[in-house]
C-alpha cells in the first residue's frame, strides 16, 4: 500500500481504502437495539455498510446511521415475531438478560447457549 495526500491506496487498484472499523460485538453475542424494542443473536458482521441504497434511504434521515461502522446481521425477535435484522453498531447494546433468543434459525447455526452467548456449530466456523 502507498500513501497519497494522507489517504491509503490499495496496491492494485489505486482506490482509497476505508478506515479500519472495529467490531464491538461478535458472532453469537446477544444484543438489543438501542432505540427499538427488539433483541437478537449476531450471526454475521459487515465491517462497513453492505446493504442496498434503497434499504438505507428508507431509514428516516434523523435516524440514519453512518455507513463507516460495522453492521450486524441478527436473528431477531420482538414481542410479535421473529425476523432477520440488519443493524449498525451505534444502535446496538449488549443484552444482559441472560435469556436465550427465541428464533427458529438459531438451531441451524448455533449448538449451545451459555453465559449469555451462543456457540457457533463447528461446521460454520472458519
Amino acid at each position: 500500500m502507498s500513501e497519497t495526500n494522507g489517504s491509503l491506496l490499495s496496491i492494485d487498484s489505486g482506490t482509497p481504502m476505508p478506515p479500519i472499523a472495529s467490531a464491538r460485538f461478535a458472532i453469537g453475542d446477544v444484543v438489543r437495539h438501542r432505540l427499538l424494542d427488539f433483541r437478537g443473536v449476531i450471526f454475521d458482521v459487515d465491517p462497513v455498510f453492505a446493504n442496498s441504497d434503497e434499504w438505507y434511504d428508507s431509514i428516516p434521515v434523523d435516524m440514519r446511521p453512518a455507513k463507516d461502522q460495522p453492521f450486524y446481521h441478527l436473528l431477531a425477535e420482538n414481542s410479535d415475531s421473529t425476523y432477520i435484522a440488519y443493524v449498525s453498531q451505534q444502535n446496538l447494546v449488549a443484552d444482559d438478560s441472560d435469556e436465550p433468543v427465541d428464533h427458529p434459525g438459531i438451531s441451524g447455526l448455533f449448538d449451545s447457549f451459555d453465559a449469555g452467548r451462543y456457540r457457533l456449530k463447528p461446521n460454520h466456523r472458519h
